[in-house]
């Protein structure tokens, strides 16, 4: 049998088969979740309040802009490396050794980050962070599928979607004070403070909810994961600064051989590092790709937004983040909402609402210029935030509840791996086209900087756009087990 019909034949005809090998759930799941709600909290907060201190990083060290994005590249290239691996690690220890390994990694390059004295230092804490948020991502989700009844998982997700999506509601401005109050590596201290807090609490209350098998280790396909998905982001990421250079092609073109072989390994080996058959299942592999699409456009966005109210603009750092706060705080609460609405009314109509609110944002900050009022940015991103949550929250919900049990933590690792490889290519990309877009500007003989970076960084928004429009398209092969109105009531 094919292997995408054997995925196929795999997957849940309703609901209620989905759920028939479920154990009991807990009778208090969020005070288990809480430990993995911070250190995904704390992930988030780290992948977004960064690109406030870009400029700041760039003026410390005397670097790039290029060369200051590994600060937000290398951190989520860590994350790539590591997710693919975390479906089998939870497959041979126990959840709760693991997260307590990973919050440990995340503490440990806190610190270092804090009190580097070179610019390598700090890239190699936040490196570690990345690691402790690349097996914290995936664990909760696949903790959240086996602690929550079926027809009650959107509105986990949304739970979820709300502690994480509070990360961009304060990074951005929390990073921005903090840095007006301090500096950049009072930002680290924080992170450390927060990691302390969530290992307490996962000592205290998380069980461990996904079964210990010890299936046989491939190291092949370990390694063809390190070099494909490091290979890949680094290739795509050095073209900022390096262009299509001899070693960058040879970079992208390793990554893209290995990941080839990598591939072709999990469907024919008896006990892959990450099951990839759960791409066969149409109903999990649409809304991935429109889940990988919107979170890559969120990141390349918001990557290039407050730096651009800070070199565009004129405004100062802690202006800056201020003006992050309002829509932030609209897209946690609309993540929140549309957990609850994904429950009652399953994701079609919400991602094809989302997707064309979020298009509308794109199509705002695309006329955001030098003079532009500060007021209208807050708008802008306002609407921004309204969309991608109802997309993106109800496609993920919608992704997750099409996988069979014995798939949850592979499809978990599955799509957080596609989001954040793509995400860190999205933001490398985005890199690459402010670069091209401020050179071209140069070259037609403009000689104002800000004028510079905000036609550059209106190059990143259009690519921002079109991620928008692809996840917009794919809506319409969207399908998706509908809960009857009876049992989401339940």
């Amino acid at each position: 049998m094919p292997v995408s019909q054997q995925a196929q034949s795999m997957a849940p005809k309703t609901p209620q088969s989905a759920g028939e090998s479920r154990t009991q759930p807990p009778r208090r799941p969020h005070r288990l979740m809480i430990g993995l709600y911070l250190g995904a909290f704390l992930g988030m907060l780290s992948e977004t309040s960064m690109n406030i201190a870009l400029p700041d990083l760039s003026d410390t060290f005397g670097i790039t802009t290029g060369t200051a994005q590994w600060v937000v590249v290398g951190y989520m290239l860590a994350i790539g490396v590591v997710l693919p691996c975390v479906g089998f690690l939870l497959k041979w220890v126990k959840a709760k050794t693991l997260v307590l390994a990973a919050l440990a990694f995340f503490l440990v390059g806190a610190v270092l980050s804090a009190s580097a004295p070179t610019f390598a230092l700090m890239l190699t804490g936040r490196i570690l962070q990345g690691v402790g948020t690349g097996i914290v991502l995936p664990t909760m989700y696949a903790s959240i599928m086996r602690v929550f009844p079926l027809h009650k998982i959107g509105a986990a997700n949304g739970v979820a979607g709300l502690v994480i999506m509070f990360a961009p509601v304060i990074g951005p401005t929390l990073a921005g004070l903090l840095i007006g109050w301090s500096s950049w590596r009072a930002i680290f201290v924080l992170f450390a403070a927060v990691a302390i807090v969530a290992i307490a609490f996962t000592v205290a209350f998380f069980v461990t909810p996904i079964e210990v098998s010890r299936p046989k280790v491939d190291l092949i396909s370990i390694g063809a994961s390190v070099i494909g998905f490091g290979a890949l982001v680094a290739g795509v990421s050095l073209v900022a600064d390096l262009g299509f250079s001899a070693s960058v092609i040879a970079l992208l073109v390793v990554g893209i051989v290995t990941l080839a072989f990598y591939a072709r390994r999990q469907l024919r080996i008896d006990n892959p590092v990450l099951d990839l058959k759960v791409l066969g299942i149409a109903e999990f592999r649409t809304p991935a790709i429109m889940v990988t699409c919107s979170f890559a456009c969120t990141l390349a966005i918001m990557y290039l937004a407050p730096q651009q109210l800070q070199r565009g603009l004129g405004l100062d750092t802690s202006t800056a983040g201020m003006l992050m706060l309002a829509g932030g705080v609209v897209n946690a609460v609309c993540s929140f909402v549309t957990g609850r609405l994904h429950d009652r009314h399953g994701a079609t109509h919400l991602v094809r609402i989302g997707a064309v609110v979020s298009i509308i944002g794109s199509l705002l900050f695309l006329a955001i210029g030098v003079t532009t009022s500060p007021m209208f940015f807050v708008f802008a991103h306002i609407v921004f935030m309204i969309g991608i949550p109802l997309l993106q929250q109800s496609a993920q919900s919608s992704a997750l509840k099409s996988l069979p049990h014995a798939l949850a933590a592979d499809g978990s690792t599955v799509l957080n791996t596609m989001q954040q490889v793509v995400g860190a290519i999205g933001t490398a990309v985005a890199t690459s086209l402010l670069y091209l877009g401020q050179s071209n500007y140069a070259a037609g003989g403009g000689t104002d900087a800000a004028q510079g970076f905000v036609n550059g960084s209106r190059y990143g928004y259009l690519f921002g756009l079109a991620l928008i429009v692809v996840a917009l398209v794919f809506s319409f092969f969207l399908k998706e087990n509908r809960p009857s109105r009876k049992v989401a009531a339940a």
